[in-house]
């Protein structure tokens, strides 16, 4: 078992990474929170697949707990769904001792953390991510968010985990699409902040290969972003490079009403428009967009976008990061390097216009 602690004070935890961790569940929480009951977020997906396990476990370890499903998919990041999980634990009489277990992807993880974050002004939550993205990405952090109309993670609340429990096994049951999904932030990761990572991933061939070093891989991943989350807990300054590809994806996920695209399409081809952009601009070298789209198409991304550039820029400027004239846009300096740049939404519009190889079909 792989294991790295995040400090943040008083809000510090650790993550935990192996193959077979779902059957130790109950007894790492136990040992953390020896006499909690506890409320499951999980999605019918995962509860067909692990639930029971993750109850015995739980039972196990003399913890008492109670299961509440959502439907898949992102639609169920919602203010209804958060509603109907904050008065399930409230049904439940779940105290500020309690626990919420996150057990899922990251819809439930966004979902659970801002649950966790809202009941009673704030409880303990354990992530057990079970998707690649989740396991890489959106479990660490503590960002959690829920969707609006308008947009993506509109509302929604920094809360830290108190752990984080990734169990490698699990990625074997994920569909080609969703673990291709996952592969955009593994890919992201290298883009900005590792060079060598991004190497080591151009030469793994495939799934297959990949799986055999996935502790590894979901380590370094994880390495990386505790670094930024230690620095910057609350994303006002470094921690935005991890944003890299989000702003054009959250757009993209928004417009194709979370179905067209899912999130780490989305991501992926943010990513492909970002060093496009950014060659445009002269401040990212030209020759680096090839190998990112080799390595998308290798993991089964998308590298060519059906959505008008026009649409596009216009539902960005709801993003977090936009003022109404300008959006800032997370660029690449060289592979493995990355930093923020100011764009008006004029200038970013001349240029998506310019990009036809991208928006083919």
């Amino acid at each position: 078992m792989e294991q790295l602690h995040i400090d943040l004070k008083d809000h510090s935890y650790d993550i935990l990474i192996g193959g077979g961790l779902l059957q130790e569940a109950g007894a790492l929480i136990c040992s953390l929170r020896p006499k909690a009951r506890a409320v499951v977020l999980t999605d019918d997906t995962v509860l067909r697949l692990y639930g029971d396990s993750l109850s015995q476990s739980l039972a196990e370890a003399g913890i008492s707990a109670a299961f509440f499903s959502i439907p898949s998919g992102e639609s169920s990041k919602s203010m209804d769904q958060l509603e109907k999980l904050l008065n399930f634990m409230a049904a439940h009489r779940l105290t500020r001792s309690d626990l919420l277990i996150a057990f899922g992807g990251g819809v439930v993880g966004d979902l659970g953390g801002f649950a966790a974050a809202s009941y009673m002004r704030g409880i303990d939550f354990i992530q057990i991510p079970t998707t690649l993205l989740a396991q890489v990405d959106s479990s660490v952090g503590g960002k959690t968010a829920v969707n609006l109309d308008s947009g993506k993670n509109l509302a929604g609340a920094f809360w830290q985990p108190r752990l984080v429990i990734a169990d490698t096994s699990v990625l074997s049951t994920l569909s080609r699409r969703e673990f291709a999904g996952g592969m955009a932030e593994v890919i992201k990761y290298g883009c900005i902040f590792d060079r060598d990572f991004f190497a080591f991933l151009e030469n793994c061939p495939d799934r297959s290969a990949l799986m055999a070093y996935m502790p590894y891989i979901i380590r370094t991943c994880c390495d990386l972003k505790r670094i930024v989350v230690e620095e910057d807990e609350r994303d006002t300054g470094h921690r935005m490079m991890l944003n890299f590809g989000h702003t054009f994806g959250h757009a993209i996920e928004t417009i194709g009403s979370y179905q067209r695209y899912i999130h780490g399409e989305a991501v992926a081809l943010g990513m492909i428009l970002a060093v496009a952009y950014g060659s445009l601009a002269g401040v990212t070298p030209g020759d680096f967009a090839d190998p990112l789209a080799r390595l998308c198409r290798r993991f089964g991304l998308p590298v060519t976008c059906d959505i008008r550039p026009t649409e596009l820029v216009k539902h960005m400027t709801i993003d977090k990061k936009a003022d109404g004239t300008t959006l800032r846009l997370i660029l690449l300096s060289q592979p493995g390097r990355a930093f923020i740049q100011t764009v008006t939404l004029e200038e970013l519009t001349t240029a998506m216009k310019q990009l036809d190889h991208i928006w083919g079909n």
